[in-house]
């Protein structure tokens, strides 16, 4: 009884910080570029500064994420997908991560009572809005896809601004308490910096 209701409590804490982007009108010119954003099929290829850097990320990164995701076949597709739509969206990977922390948990599979889907909690409008109708959030490159190029698309709104961002993300602009639980997940689970490498340690 005491597992059901602990289940049911965090069923719930998930379900309210799941995502609620808000619509609003595009303009002409932002809806193309979003447009173009979503539909490019390259095969993703994360960058790396080198070859060490590549192992020491998905490494380090598979050891954290292992508890949520078991499968390390899926851990390091999953995580490759992450690292390039971030990139591609100009945004920093671990940032990415802690998002869908925060969102979904993630479960590839997570609706919130709004109706957002996906590891990014993506709102359906937006397949309508910038995309095609082949297209499902359910899908990992595609809701990542579009996770990354909407945040991108915040972060252009407010400045750069990625309090306020992250607010309009969760459709809770405004209100301090999302936009700090991805900070902190940010900071204090997803943090990472690449290790010096032997040559460069060599050079001072």
């Amino acid at each position: 009884m005491r597992l059901a209701v602990g289940l049911l409590l965090a069923s719930l804490a998930l379900q309210s910080w799941a995502g609620a982007q808000r619509y609003e009108p595009l303009s002409a010119s932002v809806q193309a570029a979003l447009q173009a954003a979503v539909s490019d099929r390259a095969t993703p290829e994360p960058r790396f500064a080198s070859i060490e850097e590549r192992i020491d990320w998905l490494a380090e990164m598979s050891r954290r994420l292992e508890r949520r995701m078991p499968d390390r076949a899926q851990r390091i597709e999953f995580l490759k997908a992450v690292r390039y739509e971030a990139q591609r969206a100009g945004l920093d990977p671990q940032l990415v991560l802690a998002l869908i922390q925060v969102e979904s948990g993630f479960r590839k599979y997570a609706v919130s009572s709004a109706g957002a889907r996906g590891y990014m909690q993506v709102m359906p409008f937006w397949v309508g809005l910038i995309g095609s109708p082949d297209q499902n959030l359910f899908h990992l490159r595609t809701n990542l896809r579009f996770g990354c190029t909407i945040l991108r698309h915040y972060l252009d709104i407010e400045n750069g601004d990625l309090f306020r961002a992250l607010g309009r993300y969760n459709g809770s602009l405004g209100r301090a308490e999302y936009p700090n639980m991805v900070r902190t997940a940010w900071e204090k689970r997803w943090y990472w910096v690449p290790p010096q490498s032997t040559e460069a340690a060599a050079l001072q």
